[in-house]
C-alpha cells in the first residue's frame, strides 16, 4: 500500500513551514478545525470513517532519508531540513467517534499543535477523512434502502486508483457486509465474497461445462453468473443442472448472479425456476450498475434478491466524488483567530470550541447539535451561524459530548477499535436519527447552532478585521 510519509502532503504546507521555521515560529502553537460545508448527495446527514486510520499513521508520520534527500533538491534551507530529519507530530486531537452521524459547518476534529505541526498533517487529515466519510454516507443510502439484504463491495476495478483500498474499509463502516478486494478484506478483517467473470464462462466450449467445473473446485461458495449467453433459456437451466448435481454429491449451489437486463424480470422468473426445482435455498445476487436508487426501485417491484453487489457508484460516491471538508485556523499563539467572506457561511468559528448533541427528557435527538466554547459549562440559547436571526432555547435539553480527546501528545489516548465495533456503532447511531432527516427527498435540515459566547466572539472579531 501506499508508503505514507510526511510528504504525503502538498507544496505549499511545507513552503509555509519552512516560513514559519526560519521566522521563529516553529514552536508556536495552533488550533485547527476540520468540518464540511454541504451535506453529499442532497441527503440529510453523513457518516464518520477514516479516523482509526489517519491516528495510526499520525502516529507514525515522519520524513524519511529519501524524503529529505528530494527535498534537499527542492530548495529548502539545511536548517530546515535538518529540524524536518526529527519531525513527529507530538500535538493533540479532538474528535467525534468514527460511525457517528454529522452534520455541516461543526467541528467534527479539532487539532491542537505546533503551527508546522498542525499545517503539515492537513492534507493527509483531509485526504483520508473527506473520501472515507463520503463513501461511509454513500454505503449507508444503500443499507437504508437495503434494509436486511446482504450489501457487498464490488468496486476496486473501478475506483480512483489506490482510492479502492480505503472504500473497502469505508463501505463496512456505511453498513456493506463485505468485499471483493482481498487486501482490505486481510489488512481490516472485512468478509471476502466472489464469484466468476463472464470471460471463465467464455473460455470453456460451452456453459455448463464451465460452471462444472467452478463447482467442483469451489462448491462451499459456489455461485453461478447466468448471463453471458441466455439467462433464462441458457444460463439459469444449466445452473439447475449443477444445483442438482452438487445435491448427489452432498453440497449445495450457493447461488446465482445476474448482471445485466431487466433485474426485477429476471429475478422473478429465475427465483420461480429455481424454487419447481426444489433449489429453493439458492440466493440470487444481482450486480451492474446499482446504487440507492436502483436498489430502492428493485424492492420496491419484489425483486426477489437476496444479494446486492455494489461497484462503481459506491467507490466514486456518485454523482457528488468529492467530500468539501475543510481546514481552518481558529486560534494561533493564543489569539483567536477568524477568516472573513462576504459569504457569512464561510465565516470561520474561532477558539477551541466543544459540540454537544441535544436530546430531550427520553433521549430522543431533537434534530440539533451545540457548538460552544471549550469551557462553557451550561448553554441556554443557540444561534444559527449564518443567519444570525434564527435562534432556539436549549436550556431543558439533555446534552451529549460529542468530541473527545483522541490523541495527546502525538499518542493515541485509547485502544483501537475494530471494523465491526465501528460499523455497529455507526447503524447505531444512525437508527437514533429520525427518518425524517433520512429520506432520499427533501429531507428535513438538522440544526447547528452556535452559543451566544462564540456568537459574541465572532461578531468582535468581524468588526476587528473588517477595520
Amino acid at each position: 500500500m501506499i508508503n505514507f510519509t510526511a510528504t504525503y502532503t502538498d507544496q505549499y504546507q511545507l513552503s509555509m513551514a519552512q516560513v514559519y521555521f526560519e521566522n521563529g515560529q516553529k514552536e508556536h502553537p495552533a488550533v485547527f478545525d476540520y468540518y464540511f460545508r454541504k451535506l453529499p448527495f442532497d441527503g440529510g446527514y453523513a457518516i464518520f470513517s477514516g479516523l482509526e486510520d489517519l491516528l495510526e499513521i499520525l502516529e507514525n508520520l515522519k520524513f524519511s532519508e529519501e524524503d529529505l534527500a528530494y527535498l534537499k533538491d527542492q530548495n529548502y534551507s539545511e536548517a530546515f531540513l535538518d529540524y524536518l530529519k526529527n519531525f513527529k507530530f507530538s500535538g493533540n486531537i479532538m474528535a467525534a467517534k468514527e460511525g457517528d452521524v454529522l452534520f455541516p459547518n461543526r467541528p467534527i476534529l479539532q487539532v491542537e499543535a505546533t503551527i508546522i505541526e498542525a499545517q503539515l498533517i492537513e492534507t493527509i487529515l483531509l485526504n483520508l477523512l473527506n473520501f472515507q466519510t463520503l463513501i461511509a454516507t454513500k454505503a449507508s443510502r444503500m443499507r437504508l434502502v437495503a434494509k436486511d439484504s446482504v450489501l457487498l463491495e464490488f468496486g476496486l476495478r473501478r475506483a480512483h486508483g489506490p482510492g479502492g483500498y480505503y472504500a473497502s474499509r469505508a463501505a463496512i463502516v456505511g453498513g456493506f457486509d463485505g468485499t471483493s478486494n482481498v487486501v482490505a478484506g486481510k489488512n481490516f478483517d472485512i468478509p471476502v465474497s466472489g464469484t466468476m467473470a463472464h470471460s471463465f464462462i467464455q473460455s470453456y466450449d460451452d456453459e455448463i461445462t464451465a460452471f462444472r467445473a467452478f463447482s467442483q473446485v469451489r462448491p462451499k461458495d459456489c455461485v453461478l453468473l447466468v448471463d453471458t449467453y441466455d439467462t433464462l433459456k441458457s444460463g439459469l437451466p444449466n445452473a439447475i443442472k449443477i444445483g442438482k448435481e452438487m445435491e448427489v454429491l452432498g453440497e449445495k449451489l450457493a447461488g446465482i448472479r445476474l448482471d445485466s437486463g431487466d433485474l426485477a424480470y429476471l429475478a422473478r422468473e429465475s427465483r420461480k425456476m429455481l424454487d419447481d426445482a426444489g433449489l429453493n435455498y439458492v440466493k440470487i445476487a444481482a450486480s451492474n450498475q446499482l446504487d440507492e436508487y436502483v436498489i430502492k426501485s428493485l424492492l420496491e417491484q419484489n425483486a426477489p434478491i437476496d444479494i446486492f453487489g455494489v461497484g462503481t457508484n459506491l467507490v466514486t460516491g456518485d454523482p457528488d466524488a468529492a467530500l468539501d471538508g475543510v481546514y481552518k485556523l481558529t486560534a494561533s499563539n493564543g489569539i483567536p483567530r477568524l477568516k472573513i467572506s462576504e459569504s457569512l457561511s464561510k465565516v470561520t468559528i474561532p477558539h477551541k470550541k466543544q459540540v454537544y448533541r441535544l436530546m430531550n427528557a427520553k433521549g430522543e435527538l431533537i434534530g440539533a447539535d451545540a457548538i460552544t466554547m471549550r469551557e462553557e459549562e451550561e448553554v441556554s440559547r443557540i444561534y444559527d451561524p449564518q443567519e444570525i436571526l434564527k435562534s432556539l432555547p436549549v436550556k431543558s435539553y439533555k446534552t451529549e459530548v460529542l468530541l473527545h480527546l483522541v490523541m495527546k501528545n502525538g499518542k493515541r489516548t485509547e485502544e483501537s477499535r475494530s471494523l465491526k465495533e465501528i460499523a455497529a456503532y455507526s447503524r447505531e447511531r444512525l437508527d437514533s436519527l429520525p427518518m425524517e432527516y433520512k429520506r432520499f427527498d427533501n429531507p428535513h435540515i438538522y440544526k447547528v447552532g452556535i452559543s451566544k459566547m462564540l456568537k459574541k466572539e465572532r461578531e468582535k472579531l468581524m468588526k476587528k478585521y473588517k477595520k
